[in-house]
């Protein structure tokens, strides 16, 4: 009687255990998912070296968006800088002078040609009057009448070469000149804009609010180009990081809301997914059976409505599937 006892008694403990196996996978998947909170730190540095000229923030400040950081010493591209901006009005004078003509001086000059000119074709003409009668009455050959006719062509035609050249010179250069003084100008506004752009990476401000996570140099410090001054934590930078299992991968899509408690934490927390993880985690890598399968997991990000600090643990509530 006993052994049979036993027997029933043994046989009820495995029907348990077996029902344990089979059922503990299915009630694990209702439990919370557990996660973690992740920041991915912004590195801000200068281009080139220098001495820092002034820090703004210290470790652990709340910035907003536009906030200025820090300082290197200016003077290298200040100075590069003033010398972009005098050849952009270098270049700038040499535009609008291709485009005048000449100076009052200078036409004065062709003025004087234009008067000699004129005066060489009144003299001509009073000449050619003078002779037109003599040769009439047969006083002076009639070839003196010709060189007196070709003296007045001659100077009628300088005098309209001097009138032309006078109107040319109150033209500016020609349009291809002008073009090319137009390319200088432009070019030279560009490395203006570049200079810009260094003199200004030199004194960053902050992209996004956040929080100062680290400062690595303080005002004084000799800082290498490229090497952060201080790292910089965005709050849209700021992730949950958990895993689901392969039987639930399914409910999770990205721009859906999954909700989430965490220690010391307000209540009725969210998070929108951002990404999941195309491939699962898995190690050892073995042969992929139905029991293999109850392990895998994939990694899943989600952006908190709240302000969190990385590192601190979290509870996911789990998503239904999505029917």
């Amino acid at each position: 009687m006993k052994q049979r006892l036993l027997v029933i008694v043994l046989l009820l403990l495995t029907a348990s255990l077996i029902a344990a196996l089979v059922l503990v996978p299915r009630l694990n998947r209702s439990h919370a998912l557990t996660g973690y909170v992740e920041g991915e730190a912004l590195y801000l540095a200068a281009p080139v070296s220098g001495a820092v000229a002034q820090i703004y923030v210290q470790r652990g400040d709340r910035v907003k968006a536009g906030d200025r950081l820090f300082v290197v010493d200016p003077k290298q591209l200040a100075a590069q800088r003033q010398q972009a901006q005098a050849e952009v009005g270098a270049a700038q004078a040499q535009a609008q002078d291709a485009r005048k003509g000449l100076r009052p001086l200078e036409l004065a000059v062709y003025d004087a040609n234009i008067a000699a000119a004129q005066a060489r074709a009144q003299d001509a003409a009073a000449d050619m009057r003078r002779v037109a009668p003599l040769v009439r009455k047969g006083i002076y050959a009639p070839a003196r009448l010709d060189d007196a006719r070709a003296a007045l062509q001659t100077a009628n035609a300088q005098l309209a070469a001097a009138r032309r050249q006078r109107d040319a010179a109150t033209l500016g250069a020609r349009e291809g000149q002008v073009q090319a003084a137009d390319s200088r100008v432009a070019q030279a506004q560009a490395g203006l804009s570049a200079a810009d752009a260094r003199l200004s990476d030199l004194a960053p401000v902050a992209p996004s609010d956040g929080r100062v996570e680290d400062v690595f140099f303080q005002q004084g410090e000799w800082s290498i180009a490229n090497q952060p001054v201080l790292s910089l934590l965005p709050d849209d930078r700021i992730k949950l990081r958990f895993f689901i299992p392969e039987q639930s991968l399914s409910a999770y899509r990205i721009g859906r809301v999954v909700r989430f408690a965490c220690d010391g934490c307000a209540k009725g927390l969210s998070a929108k997914i951002t990404f999941v993880s195309p491939r699962p985690e898995f190690t050892p890598p073995i042969i992929y059976s139905r029991e293999a399968r109850d392990r895998l997991v994939y990694l899943v990000e989600a952006r908190p409505s709240a302000r969190l600090n990385p590192g601190q643990p979290v509870d996911v509530t789990p998503l239904e599937p999505v029917r």
